[in-house]
């Protein structure tokens, strides 16, 4: 192709040959372009947190391939140069490796690996000039009850993990033979005694989280948090909710211990010597506090905090705890927003921090002096470090067109932020995709609420397009310029559709009182925005084709989708995904209560008619739109009966409906095969009732 440009050249003017070639390799390269798949999603690869080398020279992560012939999501480790370049495998082996750190000398890495069979902690010794593995790896943990979550000590002599063990044993040969007996046992019943007997997608077994501490050399690992607490509780992913000293003689971990865990969001921090003893509780809130970070220096002991107990989506702040006269100070008593990932700089003069806002998620500089926080980096941004040399802050950054890459921007830090990594340019640059199209309008009582539109490729304003109305989650979460595998916008729209999401009350990034707007209304009014957010993009513009439109939503948003099925019939068809049905079951089939006992504000018992109010099974009667049902076996966060309890509703009254059930998901559809039936079946639903003729 190249050949013929330039052969050009030789018999036209330089401009016009300019000219030529500029608009040939232009129609080329669209021509090039196609829809984004569904084979396309899965072969982008799952990038996780920057991990720098002490030296600054490299970058090593973790980043998950999905093979969806062998049906498997499988995690690898990544090295890069922190000046950008070509990333490359830093393993060979097949086994999953995730958590890659470095010591502190940087020459040696610690890493979770399969490579034995369970997950456990491995190391191999580090080639700093040559950025590769100098030795085979070997494997420094051995509990039957596994290992992972790896943290060196500062002087690189013990490393700290943890592991899921029965309170009561205290030593690995009784958790081996407690759980061989489990395996073994013809008689699989369950005998509970207290609750959180399930949580998220599995039994307890009461079992519980323990940080352990072991030699580099190997040996006996010892638990320095014995007893019948998690530490540190259930997470989904994040800052760790542990941390050691400088001086690497003190753990400071975060913990619930209120007698109900299954009401309470108490989480509190505590600091251990690392070698074991009597803890020591630092945090006072009634609420969640958790992800402690030592500065540095070692003077001080930064956390997220919030301030009211039994509420999950309170505001994160930022406090920060004196270790020399104890005293606590909050950094972010003016910052209407949530303090999300953060570090602190290596002179323990600054915090850099993520939070979200009106879509994004930019980063912030607050200087520990005083002073307020400024945003000195833009986009949705997470999984902030900063180089030992204190020069260059890297994180990672996603958008609505392109899942996560590792960035860099230099300290102090502006706009001009540079990609590090490029895993998934070679599959994005062969699809077509448009951007994120904000817009504002006017919700319940004239508050300013903000939405979303996604058009499909190949888009002519001219036509009109079906549309797909999503409903987020939450009910606090928010749709914005950010990346989903499980509810992706860009695969939504490529098969001709206009995708609208609003971000009604509850929704994240918009300050605090809009987020607690939703507590105890959940039909009110963040209802009433997500149709007058409708109700604007239908007089806005258009393309939009009001009489063919669908409303999506999971979660709180199938709950959504539940109330809009029993209040209005303007949608052609519905896709409830693991949505509240009933609120009473809802109460009695859940695991963490303080959800359900906070949005509710009481218990069925004592607040029935709130429960009554908002609960979508008593306007069965006016049910009439189409609807598909997806609910899944393993979801102890919305049990699958709420499912049921809907498609056997909808069948009793003739409303066309179907059900797609999953046996082997919890409350997200994960497993590659299952991933691709979801979105099969849930596209053909939309497709038969917006694409027809008419």
């Amino acid at each position: 192709m190249h050949s013929v440009a330039v052969w050009r050249c030789v018999a036209i003017s330089a401009l016009i040959c300019s000219f030529v070639s500029f608009a040939w390799s232009q129609a080329s390269g669209s021509a090039a372009k196609r829809p984004f798949t569904f084979e396309d999603m899965m072969a982008l690869k799952r990038i996780g947190e920057p991990v720098l080398s002490p030296d600054g020279k490299w970058v090593v992560f973790a980043a998950i391939d999905v093979n969806l012939e062998e049906n498997t999501r499988k995690s690898y480790l990544w090295i890069v140069p922190s000046e950008g370049g070509d990333a490359r495998r830093l393993t060979a082996g097949q086994s999953t490796e995730d958590r890659p750190r470095f010591a502190p000398d940087g020459k040696r890495l610690i890493y979770t690996s399969t490579a034995s069979g369970g997950s456990q902690i491995w190391m191999a010794d580090f080639d700093l000039s040559a950025g590769s593995l100098a030795t085979s790896a070997r494997q420094v943990t051995s509990l039957s009850t596994e290992g992972d979550g790896g943290v060196w000590s500062p002087d690189g002599r013990n490393i700290l993990f943890i592991s899921q063990v029965y309170p009561d044993c205290s030593d690995d040969a009784c958790n081996k033979t407690r759980d061989e007996a489990l395996v073994k046992s013809k008689v699989k019943a369950l005998i509970f005694n207290r609750l959180f007997y399930r949580h998220w997608s599995s039994y307890t077994h009461f079992k519980r989280t323990h940080l352990f501490v072991v030699s580099i050399e190997g040996g006996n690992a010892k638990d320095i948090t014995p007893g019948d607490h998690d530490v540190p509780p259930f997470n989904l992913g994040g800052q760790d909710l542990y941390a050691i000293s400088p001086d690497g003689q003190e753990v400071a971990y975060t913990s619930n211990i209120d007698e109900v865990e299954a009401t309470s969001t108490n989480n509190d921090i505590f600091v251990v010597p690392i070698g074991g003893g009597t803890a020591k509780k630092i945090s006072t809130s009634p609420g969640s506090d958790s992800t402690p970070l030592y500065s540095p220096d070692g003077k001080f002991i930064a956390y997220r905090s919030q301030a009211r107990g039994g509420y999950e989506s309170d505001r994160f702040r930022l406090l920060i705890y004196d270790r020399q006269n104890g005293q606590t100070r909050d950094l972010t008593p003016n910052f209407d927003r949530w303090v999300g990932s953060f570090a602190c700089t290596p002179d323990s003069s600054a915090i850099y921090f993520s939070s979200e806002d009106k879509g994004e998620a930019p980063i912030y500089v607050l200087p520990l002096n005083g002073g307020a926080p400024r945003q000195v980096i833009a986009g949705h941004n997470d999984d902030v470090e900063i180089a030992k040399d204190g020069k260059a802050v890297f994180f990672t950054r996603m958008s609505a067109q392109a899942p996560n890459e590792i960035y860099k921007s230099a300290i102090p830090a502006s706009e001009s932020a540079t990609p590090v990594t490029h895993l998934n340019d070679a599959v994005l640059s062969q699809v077509s995709m448009r951007p994120l199209e904000p817009f504002r309008f006017k919700g319940a009582n004239n508050t300013q609420v903000e939405g979303f539109i996604v058009k499909p490729p190949n888009f002519n304003d001219s036509q009109k397009y079906p549309v797909k109305f999503l409903i987020h989650g939450g009910p606090q979460g928010a749709w914005g310029d950010s990346w989903s595998y499980r509810w992706n916008a860009q695969l939504f729209a490529a098969n001709g559709y206009v995708v609208v999401m609003i971000n009604p009350r509850g929704s994240t990034g918009y300050g605090q009182r809009f987020i607690d707007e939703i507590n105890g209304d959940w039909g009110g009014n963040a209802y009433i925005d997500l149709m007058r957010g409708l109700d604007y993009v239908e007089r806005t513009y258009p393309y939009v084709d009001k009489d063919r439109e669908c409303a999506l939503g999971a979660s709180y948003g199938g709950y959504a989708v539940n109330w809009i099925l029993g209040h209005t019939n303007r949608f052609k068809c519905l896709v409830s995904h693991d949505g509240m049905f009933n609120t009473e079951s809802a109460y009695g089939t859940t695991e963490e209560l303080w959800f359900n006992e906070w949005e509710f504000k009481g218990t069925p018992w004592n607040n029935r008619e709130l429960y009554r109010k908002w609960s979508p099974h008593l306007f069965a009667r006016n049910f009439k739109t189409p609807t598909l049902v997806v609910h899944s076996q393993l979801d102890y966060r919305l049990d699958v009966s709420e499912g049921f309890q809907l498609f056997t509703t909808l069948q009793r009254l003739k409303v066309p409906s179907r059900m797609l059930y999953f046996p082997d998901e919890g409350h997200w559809v994960l497993k590659p095969q299952n991933s691709r039936l979801w979105y099969k079946t849930v596209n053909e639903w939309v497709d038969t009732y917006t694409k027809r003729t008419r």
